[in-house]
């Protein structure tokens, strides 16, 4: 069963044009010996940048797919029964509170290991405590790559402490978050009207975390903004990990880094894209703001109020997919 019924209501955009071949999107080897200066400049340049030798076994990564699968084969109504993302739980459709909507269905997950998986039970039955361990081992590894590529970051900003971001995800009260994406085909694709666009599964914006991991099955559809607006496409690469950017770390970094622009459109007929992220996230009381290490020795001022976590994320709850969000956070010169 297709997870979205009609598209009369959906948006669709012009085909990018532009390859991600020909903007040069750097993939960073995490065992190279100036890995840490090449993610540097790939945070500051363009917010997105592909890893490879990342460490996370295949195996991890193949099991999660194949439960992924298995979940969203299951008839719509069974779906159903793992509630609504509020926030957590299956969400159809309605990306969020705020009227954003999207060719894509998708389970939302806290990584807390506290959180009860007990209200899957009447779908996954006895396959629960499978897909339970499959997302803790996948997640485990992408978030101790995460912490690989914070900690790499720090030396290659100079910061004395380097776990200065790592910490923030390690925290065992981080605020992270897990999702599982499935952007099924769309058989009206095919038809004229449409020709030359595509169908957007998850609108254009930025992350609020301090750093997304993700990856996707073999399918295109991930596209990214760059600074002069013009939108290109993503190839796909099942085996290594692409990495954003998030409007924390833009905040931290006192806007040397900024956090990109995406969205995923869907432009195939016939093959389903499936995509896994994690998004690394501080604990809610964390304040974010400059790293002092970074502020020039107290001579450069901060672009931003300081806030917390909970302060930003509440307002990005609130607001549409598009939005701005650090607007609201900027600070105004007199």
């Amino acid at each position: 069963m297709v997870a979205v019924a009609v598209t009369e209501n959906f948006t669709y955009a012009a085909a990018a044009t532009t390859t991600a071949a020909a903007v040069n999107i750097p993939t960073i080897d995490l065992s190279h010996p100036d890995a840490k200066n090449l993610l540097v400049k790939a945070c500051e340049e363009l917010g997105f940048f592909k890893v490879v030798g990342h460490g996370v076994p295949l195996e991890i990564i193949s099991r999660l797919e194949t439960e992924a699968n298995n979940f969203f084969s299951l008839p719509l109504f069974q779906k159903e029964k793992a509630g609504s993302p509020d926030p957590f739980g299956y969400g159809n459709k309605n990306i969020g509170p705020n009227g954003d909507i999207g060719w894509i269905e998708f389970l939302m997950l806290t990584t807390n290991p506290e959180f009860d998986y007990k209200i899957f039970e009447s779908v996954f039955g006895e396959n629960l405590k499978t897909f339970r361990s499959v997302v803790s081992d996948y997640v485990k590894a992408v978030k101790r790559m995460a912490c690989d590529v914070l900690e790499l970051v720090a030396d290659g900003l100079k910061i004395d402490e380097k776990d200065a971001l790592s910490k923030l995800l390690k925290n065992e009260e981080s605020d992270s978050v897990f999702r599982l994406n499935h952007y099924p085909p769309c058989p009206e694709l095919d038809q004229q009207q449409v020709k030359g666009k595509h169908l957007i599964g998850f609108g254009e914006h930025t992350d609020p975390q301090i750093i997304s991991v993700l990856r996707s099955n073999n399918t295109c559809g991930l596209q990214i903004c760059l600074r002069d607006g013009r939108w290109i496409s993503v190839p796909p690469d099942h085996c290594c990990f692409f990495i954003n950017v998030g409007d924390s770390l833009q905040v931290m970094t006192n806007g040397r880094f900024k956090s990109v622009k995406h969205r995923v459109v869907v432009g195939n007929s016939k093959k389903s894209r499936v995509s896994m992220v994690y998004f690394g996230g501080p604990p809610l009381t964390e304040k974010i703001a400059p790293l002092p290490a970074l502020m020039k020795g107290g001579e450069e001022e901060s672009l931003y109020k300081e806030f917390t976590w909970f302060e930003y994320k509440k307002s990005a709850y609130k607001s549409r997919l598009a939005d701005n969000r650090l607007c609201l956070f900027e600070k105004i010169e007199a």
